[in-house]
Parts: C-alpha cells; sequence; structure tokens
C-alpha cells in the first residue's frame, strides 16, 4: 500500500511517522515503532570493531566508538572522531535517517512515495546543503527538509488549529529553539523572523538537576561505597531521574529509586521540589521566546497560539509560565515527542498529493503595503522548502575539506539496533 514517511532527528531522540494512502487521501499518520515497546530510538551512533555503525546504545562504555548529539554538529568544519576516524556529522544524521527508510521499506516491502525530514529552524541554505548531500550519497535522492518548527505547525494544524499566526515552542532533550510560524496563501505555514535558541537547556539538563539533588541527599552514602559501587549507581541514576521526571508529570511525588552497597534506597521528591530546581531554566526559555515574538515585531496577545513540542512540554511548569506571559491558547498534543514527525509525514501527503488548504482567516484587514497582523508588522517570509521542486542531482558542495569515514555503499552497509540484534 503507498505511504509516504516522516523523520524527525533530534539530538537526543528520533521518531518517525507514517501516512498510507486511502483512496484519493491520506489516512491519518501512524507511529513508526523504531524501538522495541518505544516510539522513540535514541539518536545514538555506535562504530563496531568491523567498521558497521550500530544505531542506538550500544550497550557498552566504550565512549570514543559512540557518537551522540551529532544533528547540532552540522555545518561545523570539524568532524567528529569515532575510534580515531573522522565522521562529519552530516553523514552521521543521513545514516540514520537511512536506517529509518530501510527498516520501513523491509517492514512495508516497496519504498516510501516520499520522505520528509525535519531539521532546526535555525539552519540556513549552508547546512541544508550538507545534509541533503549526505543524504545523495546514502542514496537518498529525493528528501525534502522543512524546519521542524514548520513541521510542528502542520501537525497542530491537522488537529484543528486553524490560526494564522503562532509561536513554536521545542524543548528538546538538550536545546530549545524558539520560532514564529505563519500560515501564506497557499494555506501551508512557514518560518518567519529569526529563529532563536538555547543549547544549554534541554529535557536531559531537567534530569541532570534532579540527579544532583538525589547526589547530595546521598552524598554520606555515595562517599563510602566502593569506587565500582559508586560507578554503578551513578551510571544508573540519570535513566532512574529521567524516569521520575516523566512520573511528576501526572503525579504530584514520587521517589528516585537506586541501589546502594547498603540495600534499596529511596529519596523522595515533589512535583513542587523539582519544579523550583528547574523554575530559572524554564523561565528563560518563555523569555526567549517572548523575545523572538517582539523581534518580529509581534506582542504576545497578537499571536493565534503558542505550539508545543519536545517531552518535557509535558511538565506542569512549562504550560505554568507560558500562559502567565502568553494570553493566547497553549497547544500541546497527546504525545508532543512524536509532533514533529507527525508533521513531516502530513508535509510528505502534500509532496505527493499538493491540494491548498484555506489559509487561516486574519484578524484585522490587512493593508496593501504589505501582511500584516493586529497593526504589527510581520517580516515577509523567504520561500519554504517543500514549494521548491525536488532536483534530480544533488546541491552543490560547500568548500570544506573532510575526510570522510570509510563505509561501504549503502547497500551493504550493516546497520543494526544493538549489538547482534535483527536491524
Amino acid at each position: 500500500m503507498p505511504y509516504v514517511l516522516g523523520i524527525d532527528i533530534g539530538n537526543t531522540t528520533t521518531a518517525a511517522t507514517m501516512a498510507r494512502r486511502r483512496g484519493a487521501s491520506w489516512a491519518r499518520p501512524e507511529v513508526v515503532a523504531l524501538d522495541a515497546g518505544s516510539a522513540t530510538l535514541p539518536s545514538v551512533l555506535h562504530l563496531g570493531t568491523d567498521g558497521t555503525l550500530v544505531v542506538g546504545e550500544s550497550g557498552g562504555d566504550d565512549g570514543n566508538r559512540t557518537a551522540r548529539g551529532f544533528v547540532r554538529r552540522v555545518g561545523d568544519d570539524v568532524p567528529l572522531l569515532l575510534a580515531g576516524e573522522a565522521c562529519p556529522p552530516q553523514m552521521l544524521t543521513a545514516v540514520l535517517a537511512t536506517w529509518v527508510v530501510e527498516r520501513v521499506h523491509d517492514r512495508e516491502g516497496e519504498p516510501a512515495d516520499a520522505v520528509v525530514v525535519s531539521h532546526p529552524a535555525g539552519w540556513g541554505r549552508h547546512r541544508r546543503d550538507l545534509l541533503h548531500a549526505a543524504l545523495w550519497e546514502q542514496g537518498l535522492a529525493h528528501v525534502t527538509l522543512l524546519p521542524r518548527t514548520v513541521t510542528v505547525a502542520e501537525s497542530h494544524a491537522a488537529r484543528g488549529f486553524a490560526g494564522g499566526t503562532a509561536a513554536v515552542y521545542a524543548l528538546g532533550g538538550n536545546s530549545f529553539e524558539a520560532a514564529l510560524v505563519r500560515c501564506n496563501e497557499r494555506g501551508r505555514y512557514e518560518t518567519v523572523g529569526f529563529p532563536q535558541g538555547l543549547d544549554w537547556i534541554g529535557g536531559a539538563d531537567f534530569d541532570e538537576a534532579l540527579a544532583e539533588h538525589v547526589r547530595t541527599v546521598l552524598a554520606r552514602e555515595i562517599a563510602a561505597a566502593g569506587r565500582r559501587e559508586t560507578y554503578a549507581t551513578l551510571r544508573a541514576l540519570r535513566p532512574e531521574c529521567d524516569r521520575a521526571k516523566r512520573e511528576l508529570t501526572v503525579s504530584t511525588d514520587t521517589d528516585v529509586l537506586l541501589t546502594l552497597p547498603t540495600g534499596p534506597t529511596r529519596v523522595p521528591v515533589s512535583r513542587v521540589q523539582f519544579e523550583e530546581m528547574i523554575r530559572p531554566a524554564v523561565q528563560a526559555t518563555v523569555e526567549l521566546l517572548d523575545r523572538t515574538v517582539r523581534s518580529a515585531g509581534l506582542r504576545p496577545a497578537e499571536l493565534d497560539a503558542v505550539l508545543l513540542t519536545g517531552g518535557s512540554t509535558r511538565i506542569p511548569l512549562v504550560g505554568e509560565l507560558l500562559t502567565a506571559a502568553f494570553p493566547v491558547p497553549i497547544e500541546v498534543e497527546p504525545d508532543p515527542q512524536l509532533t514533529a514527525a507527525t508533521g513531516a509525514a502530513l508535509a510528505a501527503c502534500q509532496v505527493m498529493s499538493p491540494r491548498p488548504r484555506p489559509a487561516a482567516p486574519e484578524r484585522a484587514q490587512q493593508p496593501a503595503a504589505g501582511p500584516r497582523r493586529g497593526g504589527a508588522a510581520v517580516p515577509a517570509p523567504r520561500r519554504p522548502d517543500h514549494d521548491r521542486p525536488v532536483h534530480s542531482e544533488p546541491p552543490p558542495r560547500p568548500p570544506v575539506r573532510i575526510t570522510p569515514l570509510d563505509l561501504p555503499r549503502p547497500s551493504r552497509l550493516a546497520l543494526a539496533r544493538g549489538r547482534g540484534r535483527e536491524g
């Protein structure tokens, strides 16, 4: 059955959704299970001793062979080093995208009719061209790249959001991005103004704040343990804090559970305690979103909504601070980790069946001088990527000399989910 694929490769996790053709239309995108029992996959690649790249956590401790956070490095002149091999970050990103495409291909028995991959809204042409060229080298010649903020807006629009201008609040695993989107005359969303971001705030930082609290509470017990026992305890601490963080989005209190040499230990933590730990960081993201809106000549009240994406946006404090700063609806989907991937699949449907959607109504009459909302000027957007024609030739290579990792051709590239497991 014909289908299209949307992929969101974040700094910490990767998600994918697919939409199947139902007669003359497309069904609502469905989640692609990339990892057993999980809708998301760690954005991690491990270089095996045989030269193959393993997708996801390897289970070992050799960080010299493991690549993380490579999406944010796309565009850097300095490649990542895996076991001494130079690996351009765009190549690693393309390898992970290829693994997702081929995994779905194997399950469906046929290739996707269209593939859309989201990318950070702040990327310029240089970074997009780097990734396009890397995807071409992996055998993916016709992939559409879209800003993550645009795919987020498309996903919310499919669920009923009909506004014309919105702010996108994207809180990832280790980064935050704020941007404005607007519905154009073709009924499609596009980024306007200048996206802004913070590379030092994300869900992983919230985990670390909770972990620091636990280490302080158990400082005496940890100091009394042996080196091996201490290492095992601290290694288990971060995943346990991530679990506790997610538990506190629906509960008012929970326990961080650890095993010390003296036995199992519980460190109680309440939602109020946790939110006070992360309040300064969350407040910084809200203030940046406010500055992003105002830099485009708008006031928060002139927006139609704030659209959320990212797993940590489920934290009640996020909605509380956004509601206080933005007197407009705060929209979040049931699983905000999948919002960008869902919007990418919806955009892929448009690539195959471009039917204009009625543009969102304006609050006020727009003067002939240019697009305005509520009396405030909105910068004219650049033409969005998904309205550009798909070329049959790869984009020109940038003038950067990097020695690529010597890997087999994509058809022979051994990519697997974990050691000794079927890919």
